[in-house]
């Protein structure tokens, strides 16, 4: 089965903007990545891509829902993600149900074994120049270890956002901390995901902007290397 998440900037950007303003109102947020190549934690998931997002956010809570479907290839991985966190500060933590088309197609199936929806919980801080974010499946369909059982699969990530002649970019190292066969067949501990990213608005308009971005990533457990390319609709 194919493992897909969110890889881009400018949506986590809009839903943790929300999430921080802890306003007395509830804020809501639509939008649209297209993107060459669907590129998640170092592994390569899927060709072109248009990837929605939904969600709303009221004092630190926010739900928010995220797909993937492939514009390219017809056999890519439809998916679709709910995710509830709390943000304080920089701290936040939440927990995602990924949902994928295989190997069960049906949404509503939860039955060990048999469905598709994966579970996750993520813990982390954001220290401004740096971000450190720890990822963990408990339930659903995940990978296996070196003897067979559930791997409690997991995703360690640090980032590091800074600005750079006229554009936004975001540094990236990701590892997987255990045995598992959920993230490229991880033997052990193995640096799945080195990234350099970068976005910008480009204007179109006085009162309408496009953000596009870029991004350079490197897989040194599976010695591959991806270039990414994308832009965002919005209101």
């Amino acid at each position: 089965m194919k493992k897909v998440r969110r890889m881009m900037c400018l949506a986590a950007i809009a839903m943790t903007a929300l999430t921080a303003s802890a306003q007395d109102k509830v804020e809501g947020t639509i939008s649209t990545d297209v993107v060459n190549q669907y590129i998640w934690r170092g592994q390569d998931l899927g060709d072109v891509s248009i990837q929605p997002t939904l969600g709303i956010a009221y004092k630190g809570f926010s739900l928010s829902a995220w797909g993937n479907v492939g514009l390219s290839d017809k056999d890519d991985t439809k998916e679709l993600d709910l995710t509830a966190t709390y943000t304080t500060g920089g701290f936040h933590i939440g927990v995602t149900d990924y949902w994928f088309n295989s190997p069960n197609d049906k949404y509503f199936a939860y039955k060990a074994h048999e469905t598709s929806h994966v579970f996750e919980g993520n813990i982390g801080y954001d220290f401004g120049p740096l971000a450190v974010n720890w990822y963990t499946n408990f339930a659903g369909n995940d990978g296996v270890n070196k003897d067979g059982d559930r791997a409690y699969s997991s995703y360690l990530e640090l980032a590091a956002p800074f600005k750079l002649a006229s554009l936004d970019w975001t540094a990236t190292v990701g590892a997987v901390p255990f045995s598992t066969s959920f993230y490229a067949k991880a033997d052990g501990f193995a640096v799945t995901n080195l990234g350099l990213k970068a976005c910008k608005d480009i204007e179109i308009t006085k009162s309408f902007s496009v953000p596009v971005f870029a991004g350079i990533y490197a897989n040194p457990s599976t010695q591959k290397a991806y270039f990414t390319f994308g832009f965002t609709l919005h209101p």
